[in-house]
């Protein structure tokens, strides 16, 4: 009978503790029996052949970066680990295709093809230490999605590993291809729940020029969403266009000094890679901005000045861990609707007594709202994250922008899906796990209903 790699594979107790959670919060974990690095596509192969054979549920990891404990243990279960798979194993320049393992972190990806003339938009703020893999398991967003789109978008190819082992090839390297199912873009965002990615074909772009930026300075977020809106409204489509409230003002200021204007209620940072036409975007970004009644605008002409700009936007996520704890929620709503939303979140924070830090990718409505608390708030936290998502949803949006629904936000998908919704995604995973051994309890649940406990019969 098949066994697990012996070569790839690890029991003992403080390795398996080590690996058995991702970066989420209030999401439980359990004692796997064994952790599997696979080196090759052998290893993942004979893991998932062993694991159907013995209806044992397997939990695909990568990196361990993601906020929603979609990579978190499983009593019992096997814990597949990807981030020895990390080749670059081919960059085309002509295609202006790379293909890549699913373990290669996507800033390194980035300065591979950037060596090459070419550029790799999707960058979520963990880039300097996300997968590939997982960007594609969640489908991963990041800053510059207003203007180039998120993972799924530049992802033409995948190799997976089915729940039984099997090795299937789904996509093309074309730039077009619509023969049969679109089951490329069925796996991306499924976060381990269908099957195991072990290669990845993404499309590049050509190198753009160094972005500049700029920031304005707003007394309250109203004025901040309305100049969104205006900037948008002009049709400018900036590279990135990020949101900070005060209290996430607050939070990145204790690990640097921003040197932003005391009192400040929020700030928006516009970024443009449009080359000799950035100054004119800037300008006109500018021009939103006091409009909609910024007491401050600062636009940089030097790239080396841009970056200094976005630093403290992409300090944000480490600002968070200084404090006790933080739920991270992941709203997306209409643009028209942003105001509402961040209002709604303060509005929240007041009624629940927590400190609630708002930042996010306001160019296309994904707000990342952050409960930070002590644990004696606990419960408060909760409350008021689980009523972030409600308020997501009355305002026409969704739970989950890039983050994926994991373990964290699993009964709330069942809220956001109609009934003929959730019946076809329990069809699928049925279909493609019928013994519902790959990641079960996650994105949706294994009863059938998207609520309650996982069906230990998959155990």
């Amino acid at each position: 009978m098949t066994s697990l790699p012996a070569s790839a594979t690890i029991d003992d107790p403080d390795v398996l503790a080590a690996y058995s959670t991702d970066r989420a919060t209030f999401c439980p974990s359990g004692t796997p029996r064994a952790l599997v690095r696979a080196r090759s596509l052998d290893d993942v192969v004979q893991t998932l052949k062993w694991a159907y054979a013995n209806n044992v549920p397997v939990v695909p990891q990568g990196a361990r970066t993601g906020q929603s404990g979609g990579a978190n243990a499983l009593d019992g279960c096997v814990l597949l680990n990807l981030e020895k798979l990390d080749q670059i194993l081919e960059i085309d320049v002509e295609e202006q295709i790379a293909v890549v393992q699913p373990g290669v972190i996507n800033a390194t990806l980035a300065a591979a093809v950037a060596e090459k003339g070419l550029y790799y938009p999707p960058d979520p703020g963990s880039k300097d230490i996300s997968s590939l893999g997982g960007n594609v398991a969640t489908n991963a967003g990041g800053m510059c999605c207003l203007k180039y789109g998120v993972t799924g978008d530049f992802v033409r190819a995948l190799q997976v590993v089915l729940a039984d082992g099997r090795v299937m090839r789904t996509g093309r390297r074309t730039a077009k291809g619509v023969a049969g199912y679109d089951l490329t873009h069925l796996f991306v965002g499924s976060e381990g729940t269908l099957g195991v990615v072990t290669e990845v074909t993404v499309a590049l772009r050509p190198a753009v020029a160094r972005p500049l930026a700029a920031v304005a300075f707003f007394d309250t977020t109203a004025d901040a969403c309305r100049a969104v809106a205006d900037h948008l409204g002009a049709g400018f489509r900036p590279a990135a266009l990020e949101f900070m409230d005060a209290a996430t003002i607050e939070a990145v200021s204790k690990l640097r000094d921003l040197g932003f204007p005391p009192g400040t209620g929020a700030v928006l940072i516009a970024q443009s890679d449009a080359g000799t036409k950035a100054p004119e975007e800037l300008a006109a970004f500018e021009l939103s901005a006091r409009k909609c009644a910024a007491t401050e605008v600062v636009v940089s002409d030097d790239p080396a000045e841009a970056d200094l700009l976005m630093q403290g936007r992409r300090l944000v996520g480490l600002s968070f861990e200084e404090y006790p704890a933080s739920l991270v929620d992941d709203v997306c709503v209409p643009r028209r609707n942003l105001a509402a939303l961040v209002d709604g979140i303060e509005r929240i924070a007041s009624e629940n007594g927590v400190m609630i830090a708002t930042c996010g990718h306001a160019g296309d409505g994904n707000m990342h709202p952050a409960v930070l608390f002590d644990h004696s708030q606990a419960e408060a936290a909760q409350k008021a994250f689980d009523e972030v998502m409600r308020l997501g949803l009355e305002l026409g949006g969704t739970i989950t922008g890039e983050h994926g629904v994991g373990l964290l936000k699993r009964d709330w998908l069942a809220r956001e899906l109609d009934e003929a919704a959730l019946w076809s995604h329990h069809q699928i995973k049925q279909a493609l796990d019928p013994r519902g051994i790959m990641n079960p309890g996650r994105v949706i649940n294994s009863t059938g209903t998207g609520r309650g406990e996982v069906d230990q019969r998959s155990f």
